[in-house]
């Protein structure tokens, strides 16, 4: 199976150049931004950082409680524990009571559900639908399969049209708690209001339309939405299996334009060539490019394929750090929160790992923002997760064993997948 993904996961993705330099306070940077991730940016929005499950749960539960027209729900990752339970009776509730409620499930990341919570939501009124639901992979034939490879990454709630929720949470046990303990995940969410909500929907529609042949209408989705903030934001939505990562080039084009600080936490960092050497530019001219990533956990909890990306992305480090590039492993928790912070005043948050499956394979999803206030806040946490966080120099990385190298050469692979 794992030989049959790995031969037909890559799609017609082709690495892109930025052809000449952009900087952050141009005029032009922002219009060649919106331009290649077609995505405007839109003025007049809040956007609050939530972080970890703590954060996150308790305002995501209360905005579904207090639905009156439609939610909109999608999300990658649905397992067990009480959060699971929480967010299907919240859902299920405001469907007995009338609400138009839509739940958009990747039949992979979220095959976990319990049949129970499933039937609740149904039985109430609420419409679930899996994303690519395939039961007999036997019978596949290797395009079929190449398009079941292709999954929804993408985390949306839309409440009313007007309150959305997105980053790199699930629903699970994994992701309750504070993102400090080795039984949790450590997570970057955001809640946000104003015009951009609007595209947090599109691209909900968008997937429902093309899950189910419906098109959602209407002032219950798409109500007017008035400026609320100060926030200037854009939802990146990207679909590469057309042969174009919009999310590709919203990472590339703010690296390029960096001219002080690179601040990335990405926990799947196995990036390809031209983003590498963005990244090796952006240090030679003085940018300071700072990377978190997950440390190497002994955790029940952690699965196959995060410590198959650990040796992945640790074994190409090296021209990296070479290039003066500083990375830490943080060591609390599973790191799974995905955010790049640029020059103080960018900044995104989303679905989006550094890896090519994210670029060339599945359905993603950022939040980005051309706001100081939110970029700072994105770097206080960062400073402060790098207190719980070990440095890996070029030294170390040099001096690593034959064991590691070993896991390192069988990993790669493998990076077509990740």
């Amino acid at each position: 199976m794992f030989a049959v993904l790995s031969c037909v996961a890559c799609g017609s993705f082709t690495e892109p150049r930025v052809s000449s330099p952009l900087e952050l306070g141009q005029r032009s940077f922002l219009t060649s931004v919106a331009a290649h991730t077609d995505a405007h940016f839109t003025n007049g929005n809040r956007v609050e950082i939530l972080l970890d499950g703590d954060g996150t749960f308790p305002r995501l539960l209360r905005a579904i409680r207090g639905a009156r027209r439609s939610i909109t729900f999608l999300q990658y990752f649905y397992d067990t524990g009480p959060i699971a339970d929480d967010v299907a009776n919240a859902l299920a509730e405001r469907c007995a009571h009338g609400v138009k409620v839509h739940v958009l499930l990747d039949s992979v990341g979220a095959g976990g559900i319990r049949d129970e919570l499933l039937s609740r939501m149904r039985d109430s009124g609420c419409e679930v639908e899996w994303f690519r639901r395939v039961k007999a992979l036997q019978f596949l034939t290797p395009w079929e399969l190449l398009a079941y490879n292709r999954r929804n990454h993408r985390r949306i709630l839309v409440v009313d049209g007007r309150v959305g929720f997105t980053g790199g949470y699930g629903v699970s046990t994994a992701w309750m708690g504070d993102g400090k303990h080795p039984d949790g995940w450590r997570d970057t969410n955001v809640e946000i209001e104003g015009p951009v909500v609007q595209q947090l929907q599109a691209a909900f529609v968008q997937n429902w339309s093309a899950t189910t042949g419906t098109a959602l209408v209407g002032d219950d989705y798409f109500p007017r939405l008035a400026p609320v903030g100060p926030v200037t934001a854009q939802i990146v939505k990207s679909s590469p299996g057309a042969g174009a990562s919009e999310s590709y080039m919203m990472f590339l084009l703010a690296i390029d334009s960096a001219r002080r600080s690179i601040y990335v936490t990405n926990p799947y960092f196995v990036v390809d060539a031209p983003m590498k050497e963005a990244f090796v530019r952006a240090a030679a001219r003085g940018v300071q490019v700072v990377v978190l990533v997950p440390g190497r956990l002994e955790n029940e909890l952690v699965r196959v394929d995060q410590n198959l990306v650990h040796y992945a992305g640790r074994g190409e480090i090296g021209e990296l750090l070479e290039a003066g590039v500083r990375v830490f492993e943080y060591t609390a928790a599973l790191l799974h929160a995905k955010t790049m912070v640029v020059d103080g005043v960018w900044a995104t948050v989303g679905s989006t790992n550094l890896d090519r499956r994210s670029f060339e394979l599945n359905e993603e999803l950022n939040l980005t923002v051309f706001d100081s206030r939110v970029a700072h806040r994105l770097e206080d946490i960062f400073w402060s997760d790098l207190q719980l966080a070990d440095e890996v120099t070029h030294e170390q990385w040099q001096a690593r064993g034959p064991k590691q190298r070993v896991f390192e050469l069988f990993a790669f692979p493998a990076k077509s997948q990740l």
